[in-house]
């Protein structure tokens, strides 16, 4: 008798526990204007946060066009000179520029040096030691290229402050018509982009549970890469998968859900 009734108590208690795991746990969502996100970076000019990203794409690409066929100083300067007054119209004020474009700066001072140590001598010599030549002409064309070099990728920092990438695709087939399969696959692989991180970590921390990361750190990378390349390209696979499903790249005409036009600040 006692044995029976120990048998019916574990029976009771195996039920009971799986029926605790058949239970599903209550998943609690916090409220979209609860939730605590990080702060995107907007564009400081109201100007520019109202034009479309189309014409900021254009406006940046117009405003350096002039910088790929001249090698003066006197256009690369008054070029300059323009984005300045344009970016100070719009409010933006030129501690913001410096703040945000500080590798630009780097950059075109790494031109400025290599062009007057190594560029083409021209006119008297000022300086010559080994390799390295300074001259008159080669200063001349170092200032040139510094000049430059500011005014192509400032504007285009600047510009690029707060644009939405989502807003961008749909502007791009909208309005400049591309092919809505090209632009919406790059934009998706673009919200991917960020996933390798933590792919390369969920890697590294598998090898080392199972005791294969102890080897040299260069054959490790390399089979790293390789495990994150096939992930990659399965990942990829899926999304031209699902892409293909929702008709992308059919004849059929796509209704837009977000609407993409110029307005009067973009012309």
């Amino acid at each position: 008798m006692n044995k029976t009734s120990s048998v019916e108590e574990s029976s009771r208690i195996q039920v009971k526990d799986f029926e605790n795991l058949l239970k599903v746990s209550h998943i609690y969502v916090t409220a979209s204007s609860k939730r605590l996100e990080s702060e995107r970076l907007v564009s400081p000019s109201w100007f520019i946060r109202r034009l479309n990203p189309i014409s900021r794409f254009i406006g940046a690409l117009l405003l350096c066009l002039p910088m790929f066929v001249t090698l003066d100083i006197v256009s690369a300067s008054i070029a300059f000179g323009l984005d300045i007054l344009l970016f100070a119209i719009a409010g933006v004020t030129p501690w913001y520029v410096l703040r945000h474009t500080w590798p630009v700066w780097i950059a075109a001072s790494g031109s400025f040096i290599s062009v007057l140590l190594y560029g083409q001598s021209s006119g008297d010599d000022i300086f010559k030691f080994g390799w390295m030549h300074i001259s008159q002409g080669s200063l001349y064309l170092a200032i040139c290229t510094f000049v430059r070099v500011a005014s192509v990728a400032v504007p285009g920092v600047i510009l690029a402050i707060g644009l939405d990438p989502t807003d961008l695709a749909d502007g791009l087939v909208q309005i400049l018509h591309f092919s809505p399969r090209f632009v919406y696959g790059a934009l998706a692989g673009l919200r991917m982009f960020s996933l390798l991180q933590n792919d390369w970590r969920a890697f590294g921390l598998a090898r080392r549970s199972r005791g294969i990361s102890d080897g040299k750190a260069l054959q490790r990378m390399l089979s790293q890469s390789f495990g994150l390349l096939v992930l990659s390209i399965r990942r990829g696979t899926k999304l031209a998968t699902a892409m293909e499903a929702r008709a992308f790249g059919s004849s059929i005409k796509r209704v837009p859900a977000r609407k993409s036009k110029l307005t009067a600040y973009d012309w």
